[in-house]
């Protein structure tokens, strides 16, 4: 095999690889377990970063093994995939030195950072997965591997949220795989292209294809939080920080959303699904999603809590991208893929931190914190500003294309949609920022004032949320780069229309 077929493979296999030795390294090793951690999340993101610039240059990556006559397993580099597969290998490496001082002394690291390594590869592989069979494959490896994380604790609530997990996820999958079968039984092993496979679909009867479509999107709508699918995540929130931040901005959430970007782009084609009456609906429960997320948010007392309905309302704005037709909103459903995982990610380290140096769980706790712990608030007042998508942080970027790309495709009604999801999302993250710069301390703190020469947490777990906390801002300070978000959602937009 040559190094453009082996790539995506050993990309693949650097996580797989790791969790393998992970789980044969004893407890008490953790200094090995670290050292193995973090060379394998460094070496998968060179050899994305790698990958990258070569599909940028026009090159092919492809893994293919027959698993059965006219079924193939696929593994493939192109521009979306690379976005997917970039994102999740640099929040992987930050999560990893973050989930290091985050359970520092604490127990099960072994099964914790074993999962957890599981978990990043099975993301890789539903972002490298060339057809619905190997994405499913990885779909389903991912529900199994972060069940365990979802559990880490132990405790009554984590097991019921645990549950509540599968049951949602497992049957998601098998509404997916319905919907997989048909489709491979009627129309063969379809891989994903670009434009997808208008000539394989159009002579079928279109009831057939509207209740595939159905049933894959049904499938991934789990994962993706979208209403009324999306109970499982505000309860997963048990979990520990690093857990809850890799489902917000890498793992569950983005691959149902990416699996849905699959189906419409590379598998239906956006125009032909138009054409089918399949997108508007879609984009409907998508904006309905993103309002709903919003208005329950207000109401959750519970900082964690609070994040993740804001979650189920950001990451529709990804979908409802994908809905409308035309390359402006392209390049913004692709841009908040990832500048909504790097956001995303700040606030849930933050979270963590306050818990873990403060006790602080409930917003009504964060009162003058930003006194005790002034870098940590100050990161997360700025991931709180670039959600609500203030200029020129990196929520700016992604809400001002999907504003043109609505109207680029005739589609006026998602701007109220989107003025007043920016307005909820004032609502419900400027009273956390004045608590925590503007509020007195609240009553019966057993913590002051900084403390000069005392760090704020554990640097592992800092410095991970200070650098993400500047990608905020340089996202959106320097989206005319060549390779930032923006310049690679232009490239896919240029491939997707023809530019």
């Amino acid at each position: 095999m040559t190094m453009t077929n082996m790539l995506p493979l050993l990309v693949l296999g650097s996580s797989l690889l790791v969790a393998l030795i992970i789980f044969m390294v004893p407890e008490p090793r953790y200094k090995l377990r670290t050292t193995v951690n973090l060379l394998a999340a460094v070496i998968k993101l060179i050899l994305v970063a790698g990958m990258a610039w070569g599909v940028l240059q026009g090159g092919f990556y492809e893994t293919r093994f027959p698993v059965m006559p006219g079924l193939d397993f696929v593994l493939r580099a192109d521009s979306l995939s690379v976005v997917f597969a970039g994102l999740s290998a640099l929040l992987w490496l930050l999560t990893t030195c973050y989930a290091i001082g985050y359970l520092k002394g604490s127990a099960n690291q072994r099964r914790f950072f074993g999962f957890f390594s599981f978990c990043v590869a099975s993301t890789l592989g539903i972002a490298l997965a060339g057809n619905l069979f190997t994405f499913l494959l990885f779909y389903e490896i991912l529900t199994l591997s972060t069940y365990p994380l979802v559990v880490h604790r132990g405790t009554e609530a984590a097991l019921r949220a645990g549950k509540q997990y599968l049951i949602y996820t497992l049957s998601g999958g098998a509404v997916m795989m319905l919907g997989v079968v048909w489709l491979q039984a009627g129309f063969g092993d379809l891989d994903f292209i670009r434009g997808g496979h208008r000539e394989v679909l159009a002579g079928a009867d279109t009831r057939v294809l509207v209740a595939i479509f159905m049933l894959l999107i049904g499938g991934l709508a789990v994962k993706a939080a979208i209403v009324p699918l999306h109970g499982w995540l505000p309860s997963a929130m048990v979990a520990p920080a690093p857990v809850s931040a890799l489902l917000h901005a890498v793992a569950v959430v983005k691959a149902g959303v990416f699996g849905i970007v699959r189906v419409v782009y590379d598998l239906f084609g956006s125009d032909f699904a138009a054409e089918l009456g399949l997108l508007l609906p879609l984009g409907i429960l998508a904006a309905f999603t993103i309002l709903y997320g919003s208005v329950r948010a207000l109401y959750q007392v519970d900082l964690k809590r609070r994040l993740a309905f804001s979650t189920v309302s950001q990451v529709s704005y990804i979908t409802l991208g994908v809905t409308l037709l035309g390359p402006l909103a392209t390049v913004g459903a692709v841009v908040h893929l990832i500048h909504q995982g790097v956001m995303k990610i700040t606030l849930f380290f933050c979270a963590g931190i306050y818990a873990e140096t403060l006790g602080i769980h409930r917003i009504d706790e964060l009162d003058g914190a930003g006194r005790r712990m002034p870098v940590t608030s100050v990161v997360f007042t700025v991931g709180a500003l670039g959600m609500i998508g203030l200029p020129p942080l990196a929520g700016f970027i992604s809400k001002w294309y999907l504003g043109l790309g609505a109207l680029e495709a005739g589609m006026v009604w998602v701007i109220p949609v989107l003025v007043a999801s920016t307005m909820l999302n004032a609502a419900y993250f400027l009273p956390i920022v004045h608590r925590l710069w503007f509020r007195p301390q609240r009553q019966g703190a057993d913590w002051a004032a900084a403390v000069p020469g005392r760090p704020e947490c554990h640097r592992a777990m800092l410095w991970p949320a200070i650098i993400t906390g500047l990608f905020v801002v340089l996202l959106g300070l320097l989206a005319s780069l060549p390779m930032s978000p923006l310049q690679w959602g232009l490239f896919m937009a240029e491939q997707e229309y023809g530019l």
